[in-house]
């Protein structure tokens, strides 16, 4: 039945060079026929380069309301920034 098939996420790239941008979901029954609905769903006016279509039960995300304290971590890492190395004069792109 149709509501048991798995959900999946569809991405489209719309020109070579651009990131891929979620568009939409769609049900399945498996990873072939999710690409060619989201396909026939999705670019029906040849805007599409690329198509990528992810189980929606596969995808892990951070909440953009957690942006705060799931970054912050990232702040202490001193060896991310070359703040404390001597760079030489030689280098011209520092």
């Amino acid at each position: 039945m149709e509501k048991d098939w798995p959900l999946y996420e569809v991405f489209v790239r719309g020109k070579r060079g651009l990131n891929h941008v979620h568009v939409g979901s769609l049900r399945a029954p498996d990873d072939e026929m999710a690409l060619r609905n989201a396909r026939d769903l999705y670019t029906r006016r040849n805007e599409g380069v690329s198509i990528w279509v992810v189980r929606a039960r596969d995808i892990i995300a951070s909440s953009p309301d957690e942006k705060d304290p799931f970054f912050a971590p990232s702040g202490d890492k001193v060896y991310r920034h070359p703040t404390f190395y001597d760079i030489p004069e030689n280098v011209p792109h520092m």
